[in-house]
């Protein structure tokens, strides 16, 4: 489905300087499955998501999706951004149905598949509420169904939870396992929030610090859906943690100097135990 080859990417400064944010990064995403992307700040989380995008052309390596090059935008790859971006003028429904409109589909059969998004992430009682009318969950609630109703391949989603507290995080995870677990939309997720990775995906990649690249795998072998108090899960959150500390030292040395250093978690991680402590 996608294939990240040996990509690197490069940003020019001021003063003819530059800076390697991306080195070599690497991986395979099946049709279906649910991905997503932890590491450092700065190592070039987002620049990846924003190369599959096609949003950016410049860089080395190779990035297809089906065997094709990305070369630009395309309506097989949908993004959906940490700020939910709606037109504050338009309606919930309006602004589900925008990219339908823009596309010439018919008012009834807009609205018509609008409404079945908007039933989805159980907004139906809001469809004629304006953004401004609306908490930050629901928000992304609509960002989500706008994504949604143009029916992408995949869908691409730069940290859309972040900005919420965590009660409202936690129901919209799981409303989008459940959306996944019911359409098996190919689903490439970034985010900083190792629980949540775990929680959403079928499998974590860990990233190194600038430059980026994918230093781990981890594959969430757990039953689905996934449940927050299984001993698995806290296993997982644990391992990651642990494959995270080298390359948040990393980071932390570099600001704050060499003697600096992360006490990593002396907690077992077998799996036996409920883990979890300290992350």
């Amino acid at each position: 489905m996608i294939d990240v080859v040996d990509v690197s990417k490069v940003f020019a400064q001021k003063k003819g300087t530059s800076y390697t944010v991306l080195d070599g990064a690497s991986f395979h995403v099946k049709q279906g499955e649910f991905v997503s992307i932890v590491g450092p700040s700065g190592c070039g989380k987002s620049t990846l998501l924003n190369l599959i995008a096609g949003f950016e052309s410049s860089y080395e390596g190779s990035i297809t999706v089906n065997g094709e090059p990305i070369k630009e935008p395309g309506s097989d790859r949908v993004v959906v951004f940490q700020e939910h971006g709606l037109f504050p003028w338009l309606s919930v429904i309006d602004n589900v149905a925008f990219g339908l409109k823009q596309q010439g589909v018919s008012k009834k059969e807009r609205y018509e598949r609008a409404f079945e998004q908007i039933k989805s992430v159980h907004l139906s009682k809001f469809i004629d509420r304006y953004p401004h009318e609306l908490s930050g969950g629901m928000k992304q609630r609509v960002a989500i169904a706008r994504a949604l109703v143009m029916e992408p391949d995949i869908l691409l989603m730069d940290e859309p939870f972040a900005a919420l507290d965590e009660q409202t995080r936690y129901i919209l995870q799981k409303d989008l396992e459940h959306i996944w677990l019911k359409t098996r939309k190919t689903i490439l997720f970034i985010t900083h929030n190792i629980r949540e990775a775990v929680i959403l995906s079928d499998r974590v990649l860990v990233m190194s610090t600038q430059p980026g690249r994918v230093k781990q795998q981890f594959a969430i072998k757990a039953a689905r859906p996934h449940d927050h108090a299984d001993p698995l899960i806290h296993h997982y959150e644990n391992k990651i943690m642990e494959a995270l500390t080298d390359e948040l030292d990393k980071v932390v040395r570099e600001e704050l100097g060499n003697e600096y250093r992360i006490k990593k978690n002396t907690v077992s991680s077998s799996p036996d135990r409920n883990l979890g402590i300290g992350i």
